[in-house]
């Protein structure tokens, strides 16, 4: 089994640093404009091609709980999520364009696997009808834990 401490969700600490306010502020007035989706709402590992998909994905299903358990990235991931249950719209190619968008369900998708937090469902409910997306199931299920 790794060992996913700290040092390892370093990278979204660090990242988070520079552009987590931008986010925030960004979610909440509707419309994301700048670029921060790999490491404010992380995908699993396998989704995306580029270099910063690569380098920000959960590698695992005990990445995706240690995240969880990190006090500030679960404190920021469940604020910027409450943060888009907060706007009027439903519909979320007003709030980001392709493929953000695809990268929120991912990331929403994940975390509501590995956590008892309802706002990962909430956002999937608000936006996406309540469907999972079926490439970050497929992925989370063809992992073991630590895996």
């Amino acid at each position: 089994m790794k060992n996913h401490d700290t040092s390892n969700l370093e990278r979204f600490v660090k990242a988070q640093e520079l552009d987590y306010d931008t986010a925030l502020s960004e979610i909440k007035s509707g419309h994301k404009r700048s670029h921060w989706m790999w490491y404010v709402f992380p995908q699993i590992q396998g989704l995306g091609n580029s270099e910063m998909s690569r380098y920000y994905a959960i590698k695992d299903k005990e990445e995706a709980r240690a995240y969880m358990e990190h006090p500030l990235l679960r404190a920021r991931l469940l604020e910027i999520s409450a943060a888009l249950l907060q706007l009027k719209t439903n519909d979320i190619s007003s709030v980001m364009v392709y493929p953000d968008d695809r990268k929120l369900r991912s990331s929403m998708t994940l975390f509501s696997l590995v956590s008892n937090e309802p706002v990962f469902q909430n956002v999937l409910d608000k936006f996406f009808s309540g469907e999972r997306d079926k490439f970050t199931l497929e992925a989370f299920d063809s992992f073991t834990d630590g895996d």
